[in-house]
């Protein structure tokens, strides 16, 4: 059943209420949406916390990984308390005091392609992993069953982030088939905290601006940003034919 905003809603979301291309419509359609989140890092943290507050109805968070002291100057959810406590419970407890109206369902094991009941459920999937055959796996089934894809990622200074709407757009494989896999991991080559957090709330936007069906959101084009020139870049996806995920559709 549709669900519609109360009198307390339209003033708690009055800020994005009162602008002409959200309106009552598009706020409604954050509080009927179903986010997926795969990943509780530094990208899904900060994309958890602006769907959350933003009014978005459903969450659900998926991450196998025990909160580490490490995580904490960019997995800005997370408090020392939370040290050795899983990702996506962490994630939960803190995001209900953000918002007790959103509904957040946790996922507390490895994502993977058993976990197809969630993708096709969801409006849009939000792709937060660190590992290339996790993001290939989402790719496919995100596409299989025609639900929309927002896939981060971010290292050292860099980040980068490219949207898949099944039928509309090349998706990830596409993007995939012109470079190889990454050979270092954050672990190795560092990452500057507010990168991950730029990149993470990013993708939060263009999942609402999806759902809401305002603004140009980017199709067929890789965005990357560099946090040490503050600059932004658009790479259109030149024609990849025969690929096993979209075929090009």
């Amino acid at each position: 059943m549709t669900k519609t905003l109360s009198y307390h809603d339209a003033m708690r979301y009055n800020r994005h209420i009162v602008l002409p291309r959200v309106d009552l419509n598009g706020q409604e359609a954050l509080l009927n949406a179903t986010v997926v989140i795969i990943g509780m890092g530094g990208l899904g943290t900060a994309a958890a916390t602006s769907l959350c507050a933003s009014g978005v109805g459903n969450l659900v968070i998926i991450d196998f990984d025990a909160v580490d002291n490490t995580n904490l100057p960019r997995q800005t959810l997370f408090s020392e308390q939370d040290v050795g406590t899983n990702k996506a419970a962490a994630a939960q407890k803190r995001l209900r005091t953000l918002n007790s109206a959103c509904h957040i369902k946790t996922i507390e094991k490895p994502f993977s392609d058993e976990d197809a009941d969630l993708i096709e459920s969801a409006h849009v999937v939000l792709d937060c992993t660190d590992n290339i055959e996790a993001k290939d796996t989402i790719n496919a089934l995100c596409f299989k069953h025609k639900t929309a894809l927002v896939t981060g990622s971010a290292i050292r200074f860099e980040g980068q982030i490219f949207v898949g709407l099944p039928g509309k757009s090349k998706c990830y494989g596409c993007l995939r088939q012109l470079f190889q896999s990454p050979e270092l991991s954050c672990i190795e080559a560092g990452i500057f905290s507010p990168v991950v957090n730029i990149i993470g709330t990013y993708q939060a936007m263009l999942a609402m601006q999806v759902i809401m069906n305002i603004g140009d959101v980017p199709l067929n084009t890789l965005l990357t940003f560099d946090g040490l020139t503050h600059e932004w870049h658009r790479w259109a996806l030149p024609n990849t034919p025969g690929c096993r995920y979209c075929e090009n559709n």
